[in-house]
């Protein structure tokens, strides 16, 4: 898939780098790190996950661990909010392996470039393939392209 802009950031490149070996430490895995100025100010929100859902508590001592780290990188040089949470039923889908977990689940898919007139599909994930995934679709399947999706995620 391709990356984001936001995943360009060297600041959520370090955060990715350090959070990425602590969680798997904890049994967690980092599905996102966003780092984006919203009306309140600057955020910094990671997206937390584990087989069988995560914990608040989960969530809290992330928190502590990566404000900690953060405080002392000081890589941030203005006033930010932390947040770290499940990424919720409609999770994004980031890598390969997370469409080989959520098979069998609905996912919506959106392309960078249409295809067939059409760049957002909506359908069953069937299969995953080295360079794509194919979506069960109404009228369907269709085979995606992994670098042609600007984003995939979960749907209900």
């Amino acid at each position: 898939m391709v990356e984001m802009e936001s995943e360009n950031n060297p600041i959520i490149q370090a955060i990715e780098a350090y959070a990425t070996p602590l969680l798997r430490d904890m049994g967690l895995e980092l599905v996102e790190v966003q780092y984006r100025r919203e009306g309140h100010g600057w955020v910094v929100r990671l997206f937390i996950d584990r087989e069988g859902g995560v914990t608040i508590d989960d969530c809290a001592s992330v928190s502590r661990q990566l404000s900690a780290w953060l405080d002392v990188e000081d890589l941030i040089s203005h006033a930010y909010n932390l947040e770290v949470s499940s990424p919720g039923l409609e999770r994004p889908l980031k890598k390969r392996e997370d469409f080989i977990r959520f098979a069998g689940r609905k996912a919506r898919v959106k392309l960078q470039e249409p295809l067939d007139g059409r760049r957002v599909f909506t359908g069953i994930i069937d299969r995953v393939e080295e360079d794509g995934v194919v979506l069960l679709l109404d009228e369907g399947p269709v085979t995606l392209a992994f670098d042609a999706m600007a984003r995939a995620r979960l749907s209900l």
